[in-house]
């Protein structure tokens, strides 16, 4: 009865907690959905004073109406610029030590993995996307169970998988801290993840039976807009859209404290709780911590959500708007004229419906005026200067210059202005930039703490090696050591490929790309190869590097004792002494030695053989 009673109080309380949530969270939320508006042409749209968003109709039937989406480009380009900012990450070591050099290594060969198989430029590329139009996005890194390879078969015949790391790209709208003053993820004393999953799945996934609620979910729809002179157009909006068979999945991760030392996960939905329990994953420093990491476009102090630059966009959109509707209105009364009319001299309706034809009989009242054309003023000269002032501040505040969103600007400027124009363009981005590196720092390190905590099995691994050969990796969690590497990004921002051959070239001409006898080398001629777009040329492989790899699978084949491992007569029997006698030299043939007593009769063998062969 207690056990009961304890579920349907924690149920209730995470749900006011979430409902609380929602409201703390709705002014936000609000600014998310009119950023949204904006961006795709919903523009004549606003925040009411219950933090809804509002369409709004037009004063009178012959204003225009139209919509000239700057907002849009500007993004695009903004987009298209940090698409280059797909950070490389590298591992280095704490020290110089051939087991701190092996763990750095090891782990730059698994993130590199990890970022292939689970495509993590697509994920990267969504969040940002999120991060640009509302200011914020968010990664969620997971451990799932189910997933890589088959290592066993239980007795219910079922398939034991090897598990694998997820990286998910979760929007603002589904994620609701504690506080909205929080700097970061961890300083939240809580958060909660609500999402909209089917009950089908609940039920897969829980083995739960819940009913379907009202779930209100992000809708672009069609939103109509009038147009000038009484024709209606239509556009996209942001709003709300109920679905059905769905229920709202409320996570709620707690961090640890003195009556949760290991935290606290609460998964609730509707009435039932489906899951209560410690949080399920270490973070750095060994403790419980969320698996949440955030991304920012522009950070706003002493605020949990970023500032995304479309909220400054918006007073000049919706100026640039009224002065290019209202110049039109202006054009439209110029070519079509304004025509005065004697009360009762003429039929008002005929003349309102056709107006005045070309050829058209009009008849009017004998002994009163005839209708007549009011005079036309030129167009003033300030609508033209307004509209290139707020071009220019969409320039200014968009952080991207003309050159970027118009074609014409490149044939009107020297090359030296164009590349001055580019650097600072990538200067401007260099604040978000920095925020998709930091977070690209974050999700690496949480990868490899999962893979610390959960990979208990052997794993292999196929990597692509400096000479772009395909080499099998043989590792598990104790072969990792997060906690003595760090973590590097290096970006490609701001530069490009015309650029990097020139860097290249005078490099080569300076004589620092070679080596004492002012040769280069045949793993530089590679990489040149590489940057120039040339591809791998046969001929160019380093033996000596191939025979170092072919020696140090060796090694691990040795370690594993799986199967015999043969002194072929193409070896290169000192590389290979080398890399085996230091390898049982290491730690981690000294730990494996502890274990398998019979790794050293492996070992000593295979080098006699080598020994052998050497001295014929």
């Amino acid at each position: 009865m207690k056990k009961k009673v304890f579920k349907e109080d924690l149920v209730y309380e995470v749900q006011q907690d979430f409902l609380k949530r929602q409201r703390e969270r709705k002014p936000f939320e609000a600014k998310w959905k009119l950023n949204n508006n904006f961006f795709i042409g919903n523009q004549y749209s606003g925040i009411n004073r219950l933090s809804d968003i509002e369409n709004y109709d037009k004063q009178y039937y012959w204003q225009e109406r139209e919509v000239f989406n700057h907002i849009a480009p500007i993004l695009e380009a903004r987009l298209s610029k940090l698409s280059m900012v797909r950070p490389k990450i590298t591992v280095v070591p704490v020290s110089g030590t051939e087991e701190d050099v092996k763990v750095a290594k090891l782990s730059r060969d698994i993130l590199s993995s990890v970022y292939q198989k689970l495509n993590l430029n697509k994920v990267i590329s969504e969040v940002t996307n999120w991060s640009e139009i509302t200011g914020t996005g968010f990664y969620k890194i997971m451990w799932n169970g189910v997933k890589g390879k088959t290592i066993c078969v239980d007795d219910m015949k079922n398939n034991i998988k090897e598990g694998e790391v997820e990286v998910e790209a979760i929007s603002p709208y589904e994620i609701f801290p504690d506080s909205q003053e929080a700097n970061d993820v961890e300083n939240c004393g809580s958060i909660i993840h609500a999402k909209a999953v089917s009950i089908k799945e609940i039920k897969n996934v829980w083995g739960v039976d819940v009913e379907a609620e009202a779930t209100n979910v992000l809708n672009f729809g069609l939103v109509g807009n009038s147009g000038g002179l009484g024709y209606r157009s239509f556009s996209q909006g942001v709003g709300g859209e109920v679905k059905k068979d769905y229920a709202i999945v409320i996570e709620r991760y707690e961090s640890p404290s003195v009556e949760f030392p290991d935290g606290r996960l609460v998964i609730v939905c509707g009435n039932k709780l489906l899951y209560v329990g410690a949080l399920p994953y270490i973070d750095e420093m060994g403790k419980r911590g969320f698996p949440f990491v955030r991304q920012i476009s522009v950070e706003t102090p002493g605020c949990f959500w970023g500032t995304s630059v479309i909220e400054r966009l918006i007073p000049i959109q919706r100026a640039y708007n009224a002065v290019k509707n209202r110049k039109h209105e202006y054009l439209n009364r110029l070519s079509m004229g304004v025509l005065m009319v004697e009360d009762g001299s003429v039929d008002i309706e005929n003349l309102e419906e056709e107006g005045l034809s070309p050829g058209k009989v009009l008849v009017y009242r004998q002994g009163a005026n005839p209708p007549k054309i009011m005079e036309k003023d030129s167009m003033p000269n300030e609508f033209s200067e307004e509209e290139e002032k707020l071009l220019n501040e969409f320039s200014e505040i968009g952080g991207v210059s003309n050159i970027l969103t118009s074609s014409a600007w490149s044939r009107s400027l020297s090359g030296t202005a164009l590349e001055l124009l580019v650097e600072q363009d990538s200067a401007r981005l260099n604040l978000t930039t920095e925020n998709i590196k930091c977070a690209m720092k974050l999700i690496a390190t949480k990868i490899l703490r999962l893979y610390k905590q959960f990979a208990v099995t052997p794993r292999l691994i196929k990597v692509t090696n400096s000479n772009n050969d395909v080499e099998v990796v043989y590792w598990k969690n104790s072969n990792l050591s997060a906690s003595e590497i760090e973590i590097e990004t290096e970006s490609a921002n701001g530069e490009n490929i015309s650029s990097r051959r020139e860097e290249i070239l005078k490099l080569l001409s300076l004589g620092l790309l070679s080596d004492e006898n002012g040769k280069i080398s045949a793993s530089v001629k590679l990489k040149i190869l590489e940057l120039f777009g040339l591809g791998v040329w046969d001929g160019n492989i380093d033996e000596n590097l191939l025979q170092k790899n072919h020696a140090d699978s060796e090694n691990l084949k040795l370690l594993s004792g799986d199967g015999d491992v043969e002194v072929l007569e193409i070896d290169n029997n000192d590389i290979h002494l080398n890399r085996h006698i230091s390898f049982m030299l290491d730690k981690e043939y000294a730990k494996a030695f502890e274990k398998d007593k019979t790794v050293k009769d492996r070992f000593l063998k295979h080098i006699l053989e080598h020994r052998k062969i050497s001295l014929k």
